[in-house]
């Protein structure tokens, strides 16, 4: 089919459109010409169209909150826009042509059928992942990854549910495995409501290391509770569970009914994961170097993962999960046996609500019990610190750090530091406070950090506080100007204070006065919605906005390590695609209505 004339299907995005991708384009797309003065997409409401100009000038405009129109954005030859009005199906912006303009009509269902067909395409569009570097990565390599992110798990090749009685021998089990050609059996026992899984490895193990018969029975060599995906999860989210868990199997579950059992085998024969080697050479560690060494690959798996399109929440989830397992095995090697169930490890920040990508400072804090007598605890601390240190991890600068006895808190003492926020919520508090809101626990007796959450929680009821600690959303502005530009300095953008921080401490303030436990920044926005305390809109494209910022500056980050740079929070508007820059003003846009929202809930001025 001969090409469009004028719009080249070789450039991005739509070069990463599948042949197929590209001949149905090439059938569907019009042009038209808009007179000047033509409103081509109104805001608020659904688009017909993606557009491509090919001649001409578009306007992007805005109504601020006294319903006065301002000018967000102006579109040239060669620009795409209306691709998220399309997505999300209504506009958040109007389109008006300056003078007679010329562009290529996308329909709307061949644009969304495309994206659903393709997920590099989608990808681009959806967080802005375009880059000269991906893009120069083979077809072959992109889909691979590609099918591991779209690919449910329902789909791959599960291994049977065979299942044994829990008073069944090793004898008899180890023969069920072989003759059955399975790697596991859920163990069924009237004394449990749910089945438990017994492994090839745990029946080898009972035999060789515990020394057991060939008659003892394998009900108590059964784990509980069943690590369980669904089938309409993505294999990457089995990848994660799989990772997390330190195991290598997992039950999957259909509408509640087992229906199966899905291995790491069986998720690496759609994509050769370099976490699974991670995985690996971390489970085989045993000395500090050993876990330094698995770290270390940790930066070459985010390249890999970014270069070869996966989206940037699967790539933050294994990402943690990854970090949870470095922190814990090092947790296990300094701290001694005997003290582990009187200590609970935090970490914090974006560890904590799992949304860090390349390897950030120490962020972490301990929940000791008040019973707990170790004095070689402060010892043990330092060299903890220096290790997570030696493996990547290097020291915060406001020394929020377990080797910090400011951060090393009993139960009590936690307790007491939490009332003194309630009561002094300014300045250092108040950034105490916030991270602390996001801690999770991952190593020793997670149980110790339960009534500290709760405490942590309780904080909600109080107004005062709230509004007090909501201010802090509005300290930096949104980097547009009034013409709705991106507006940057010699230094770029600093991504982290004009669109991170407002919408992840935003959602942070808003959780906590409604009782979301939740640390997660998309899971607070999903819960904020499902209660009504946010609009569905908003919910919709804040998470979308969080994964733009994320990934932008990850490619920043990327190029500036390679370029022998400080790896930071500045964007250069600059380096970016005109769709790129489209997106990220979208984005900032998302954020400056959302700083708006958090004004009008807690009552701030700015």
């Amino acid at each position: 089919m001969d090409p469009v004339p004028g719009l080249d299907l070789s450039l991005p995005p739509f070069d990463l459109l599948d042949d197929a991708g590209r001949e149905r384009l090439q059938a569907s797309v019009d042009i038209a010409l808009h007179r000047a003065g033509t409103t081509l997409i109104e805001a608020g409401k659904p688009s017909l169209h993606a557009h491509v100009i090919l001649k001409g000038l578009v306007h992007a405009t805005v109504r601020d909150d006294n319903g006065r129109e301002q000018r967000f954005a102006d579109y040239g030859p060669g620009d795409v826009f209306g691709a998220w009005a399309v997505m999300a199906g209504r506009a958040r912006l109007s389109y008006r042509a300056d003078g007679d303009c010329l562009t290529f009509l996308i329909p709307a269902e061949v644009f969304r059928q495309l994206i659903a067909d393709n997920p590099p395409f989608a990808a681009y569009f959806n967080e802005g992942l375009a880059t000269k570097g991906r893009l120069s990565i083979g077809n072959s390599d992109r889909r691979e990854v590609a099918e591991l992110m779209v690919t449910q798990v329902g789909e791959a090749q599960l291994a049977p549910a065979e299942r044994i009685d829990a008073t069944a021998t090793i004898a008899e089990a180890s023969a069920r495995l072989h003759a059955r050609r399975v790697d596991c059996l859920l163990v069924d026992d009237p004394a449990h409501d749910a089945p438990g899984i017994v492994t090839r490895t745990d029946l080898l193990e009972a035999l060789s290391l515990e020394r057991l018969p060939l008659d003892a029975t394998v009900g108590p060599l059964a784990s509980r509770p069943l690590v369980a995906v669904d089938t309409s999860a993505v294999l990457f989210q089995a990848l994660v569970q799989m990772t997390e868990r330190h195991i290598e199997r997992v039950v999957v579950t259909d509408r509640g009914a087992i229906a199966g059992t899905l291995g790491m085998a069986e998720v690496l024969s759609h994509f050769a994961s370099h976490s699974h080697l991670i995985s690996l050479r971390l489970s085989r560690a045993r000395t500090l170097e050993e876990i330094a060494d698995a770290a270390g690959a940790m930066d070459r798996l985010v390249r890999s993962l970014n270069a070869h399109g996966a989206r940037i929440p699967y790539v933050m989830e294994l990402v943690s999960a990854l970090n949870s397992r470095i922190m814990g095995q090092l947790f296990d090697l300094l701290v001694p046996e005997a003290h582990r169930n009187g200590i609970c490890l935090l970490v914090m920040g974006s560890e904590g609500r799992r949304e860090q990508v390349l390897k950030t400072d120490q962020d972490n804090a301990l929940v000791l019990a008040d019973d707990l007598d170790w004095p070689g605890l402060d010892d043990a601390m330092g060299r903890f610190s220096a290790a997570l240190d030696k493996v990547g991890y290097p020291p915060c600068p406001g020394k929020v750090m377990v080797n910090n006895p400011h951060w090393r808190m009993r139960a009590s003492e936690w307790h007491a530091r939490i009332d003194h926020w309630r009561q002094s919520y300014g300045g250092q508090n108040a950034l105490d406070l916030s991270i602390a809101l996001d801690a999770r626990p991952i190593a020793g007796k997670l149980a110790l950090f339960a009534p500290v959450k709760a405490r942590l929680m309780a904080l909600g009821e109080d107004h005062i506080l709230l509004h007090h600690l909501a201010a802090a959303t509005l300290d930096f502005d949104t980097p547009l100007t009034f013409f709705g530009r991106v507006r940057s300095d010699a230094d770029g953008i600093d991504i982290k204070k004009g669109g991170i921080f407002p919408v992840v401490h935003g959602l942070r303030c808003l959780a906590l006065r409604h009782g979301i436990e939740a640390n997660g920044s998309a899971e607070r926005c999903t819960a904020l919605v499902e209660q009504g305390h946010l609009s569905s809109d908003l919910g919709r494209d804040l998470p979308q906005a969080l994964n733009v910022f994320q990934r932008m500056r990850l490619q920043s980050q990327l190029a500036a390590l390679d370029e022998g740079r400080k790896a930071g929070n500045a964007i250069d508007p600059a380096r970016l695609t005109r769709l790129d820059r489209e997106l990220l003003r979208d984005a900032l846009h998302v954020v400056k209505e959302f700083r708006g929202h958090i004004r009008h809930s807690f009552h701030l001025r700015d």
